[in-house]
């Protein structure tokens, strides 16, 4: 059992209190997942840039030289913005193959959490409350964005193994439900190339649609194709640079409910996640059909 959030914004208005209403509704899903949480922010893109989040378990050492190890390496000067345990690293799209490399280089225990020109996700082991008051999640502002909290099942409680997982570039899945046949499939998507690093499911659903992407289907379609490749119980949420899109699997025994005005669209494991939104009252509320794929893009 795990709780699952997601807000689209359609008023620009509401921009600057995405992460605000976003960690709200995500504290509402405390009581379904107690061991780790994290949030997907899409804010504004940088033309030529590219945004990489990464954590380290000893960030006050790390982040103190790894500004100036990877200007030289990359011989660049890049944005490096500390967050808590986390960074956000802005540097040219022309450098970015670099990154991994280098930052291997300098402490191959420092992880990187999420790759894209809007992405940032920040994630930790604590309740959700904790963890979007460690990363000032309040206080961001974005287009759209997904939380999850979770209650750990198949895997190790630890910050790499939360949600979101992102396999893609700015492409991230937050899932509720348990994938039975996750094994069999991650060695298959690792022989395809796909980096894989924890053994949570969630990841090989992640690394699953970035798969069908990289060969030519899109979001849409990667969605509809896990209907049929994916055994298991299944919501997901899934967030791209334009958008965020929702599928269930054929059974739905998971709970969902969506609700749409003219200013949002707004997702939740229960409804109570979605109370406090502006305008409730007059939104369309329903419940996501099983084996259907919603998406909404800017």
């Amino acid at each position: 059992m795990c709780g699952i959030v997601g807000l689209f914004l359609k008023d620009a208005s509401l921009q600057p209190s995405l992460g605000r209403l976003l960690s709200d509704m995500l504290v509402t899903m405390t009581d379904r997942g107690p061991d780790s949480a994290g949030i997907a922010i899409y804010a504004d893109e940088h033309a030529g840039r590219s945004k990489f989040t990464i954590q380290s378990e000893n960030a006050e050492r790390d982040f103190q030289d790894l500004p100036n190890f990877l200007s030289k390496h990359l011989d660049r000067i890049l944005d490096f913005r500390v967050n808590d345990t986390h960074a956000v690293v802005t540097l040219d799209q022309n450098v970015e193959n670099k990154f991994s490399e280098v930052l291997t280089a300098f402490n191959p225990e420092i992880r990187i959490m999420s790759h894209g020109s809007s992405l940032e996700i920040y994630k930790e082991v604590g309740l959700p409350e904790q963890v979007t008051q460690r990363f000032h999640i309040t206080q961001m502002s974005g287009r759209h964005g997904i939380g999850h909290t979770r209650m750990a099942t198949e895997s190790a409680v630890t910050t790499l193994g939360a949600h979101p997982f992102n396999t893609g570039v700015d492409q991230c899945l937050v899932h509720n439900g348990s994938l039975s046949n996750h094994n069999s499939l991650r060695r298959k998507l690792r022989r395809e190339g796909i980096l894989i690093e924890t053994e949570n499911d969630t990841e090989v659903g992640a690394a699953y649609l970035t798969w069908k992407i990289k060969n030519g289907a899109s979001l849409g379609e990667a969605l509809e194709s896990s209907l049929k490749d994916l055994d298991g119980f299944f919501t997901f949420v899934v967030g791209t640079e334009n958008g965020f899109g929702v599928v269930r699997d054929q059974i739905a025994c998971k709970p969902a409910v969506m609700a749409e005005t003219d200013q949002y669209v707004a997702f939740g494991s229960e409804y109570q996640a979605l109370v406090d939104l502006p305008k409730i009252e007059s939104a369309h509320v329903w419940e996501p059909e099983p084996a259907t794929v919603y998406f909404w893009k800017h």
